[in-house]
C-alpha cells in the first residue's frame, strides 16, 4: 500500500489575481457557470466576462467586489485539480480573504456558499471608516528578523494609532485611520508601501463590514469542517468537533475586526499536522515568501534563512506553488 504524502493547503488572499492572471480561468477551462449565475442574480458582471476582458484594468479587476470572487474561483479550481489519490490533504488555512476560500476547501461551507461569502465580502470589505494599510519588512536580505526592529515598529504603531492588520512573520501589514497612516509612514524606521484601494482591514474600523456580513450571511450556511481548519489566530477548528455558529461568528466578527496572524496559522499547522508538503493554491504565488518566512521563524525542517529555504526547494520542494507549472505537476493528475 502506497502512503500518500500529507499536505497543508493554503489559500491566498486579496491581490493575488493580477495582470498576469487575466484569462487564467478560461485557459484552465474552469466551469464558471454556477458562479456566473450567482453574480447575474445580483446584477454583477460575470467572472467569464471579467476573466475574459481584453486588458487588465486595476480599477475593475482589483476592486474588492470583483477581485474576491475571481480569487475564490481560481483557488477552488486549483483545489479540485489536486490528485487526492496521491495527496492526503490533512489541514487547510488561508490568508485574510483567503479564509473564505479555506472555509469551502475544508468543507465547512459548500463550494457555492463559499463563493457567496467571498462575493458578498468583496463588497462588504468596502464598508469601513477612512483609513488604509501600510506594508513593511522586518527582515534582512536573507529573511532573518532584524534584532529589535519589530519592537521599534510596534511602539511607533502604538504611538500613531496603527494596529497590526496582517502578520506575515517577516513582513507586517499595519492598518489604521487616515491620520494614523500618514503619521506612521512619515516616522517609520523602514520604508513603507501603502496598499492601493485597501481599507483598514482587520481592525475595529471595519465594524460596518462585520455588521453587514452577519446580517447578510446567516449561520445556517456553516457546518463542521471535514478537514481541520486553522484560522487567523492559530486556532484549529477540528473536523466534526467545531460548532457551526462559533465558526460563523469568528468569520464575521474576530476575523474582520482583529489581527489576522497568518504566520502563526502556518506555524501552528506545521507543528500540529507535520505535513510532508505545503500546497499554495493560485492565483499567483506571491504568498510563497511569507510562508517561507513563517517557517524560518520557527526553524522548521532546519530552515533558518532564505538560502536554506532555496536549497530545500531545489533538492525536494516542501512548498508547492500551483501557479508554477513545474511544481503544479507534482500534485495534480
Amino acid at each position: 500500500m502506497t502512503v500518500r504524502p500529507a499536505a497543508l493547503v493554503v489559500a491566498p488572499g486579496r491581490g493575488s489575481y493580477g495582470k498576469d492572471e487575466l484569462g487564467s480561468l478560461a485557459r484552465a477551462g474552469v466551469d464558471l457557470s454556477a458562479y456566473d449565475a450567482i453574480r447575474a442574480a445580483a446584477g454583477k458582471p460575470s467572472l467569464t466576462d471579467l476573466d475574459g476582458a481584453d486588458r487588465f484594468s486595476p480599477g475593475v479587476h482589483l476592486a474588492g467586489e470583483n477581485a474576491a470572487p475571481l480569487i475564490y474561483a481560481a483557488s477552488m479550481a486549483d483545489l479540485a485539480a489536486i490528485d487526492r489519490d496521491r495527496i492526503d490533504v490533512v489541514a487547510v488555512t488561508g490568508n485574510s480573504m483567503g479564509w473564505y476560500t479555506a472555509l469551502a476547501a475544508a468543507g465547512a461551507v459548500s463550494v457555492e456558499q463559499g463563493f457567496r461569502v467571498a462575493d458578498a465580502m468583496g463588497v462588504n470589505s468596502g464598508r469601513h471608516g477612512p483609513g488604509g494599510q501600510l506594508v513593511l519588512g522586518l527582515g534582512d536580505e536573507d529573511w532573518r528578523p532584524v534584532p529589535g526592529l519589530r519592537d521599534v515598529v510596534l511602539a511607533l504603531a502604538d504611538q500613531t494609532g496603527m494596529a497590526i492588520s496582517i502578520d506575515l512573520g517577516g513582513t507586517l501589514v499595519l492598518a489604521g485611520g487616515e491620520d494614523a497612516v500618514k503619521a506612521f509612514a512619515a516616522a517609520s524606521p523602514v520604508p513603507t508601501t501603502r496598499l492601493a484601494g485597501h481599507g483598514p482591514f482587520h481592525t475595529a474600523l471595519m465594524a460596518d463590514s462585520s455588521a453587514a456580513a452577519m446580517a447578510q450571511l446567516p449561520a445556517d450556511g456553516f457546518g463542521n469542517p471535514a478537514v481541520p481548519l486553522i484560522d487567523g489566530t492559530g486556532r484549529v477548528w477540528q473536523r466534526w468537533a467545531s460548532p457551526a455558529e462559533a465558526l460563523w461568528r469568528y468569520t464575521f466578527e474576530a476575523q474582520i475586526l482583529t489581527t489576522y496572524d497568518f504566520a502563526r496559522a502556518v506555524q501552528v499547522a506545521v507543528r500540529e499536522f507535520a505535513p510532508d508538503q505545503i500546497i499554495l493554491l493560485g492565483p499567483g504565488d506571491g504568498l510563497g515568501g511569507a510562508i517561507a518566512q513563517a517557517l524560518i521563524g520557527i526553524g522548521w525542517l532546519g530552515i533558518a534563512s532564505k538560502a536554506d529555504f532555496a536549497a530545500r526547494q531545489k533538492a525536494a520542494p516542501f512548498l508547492i506553488s500551483m501557479a508554477r507549472p513545474d511544481q503544479r505537476k507534482l500534485v495534480t493528475r
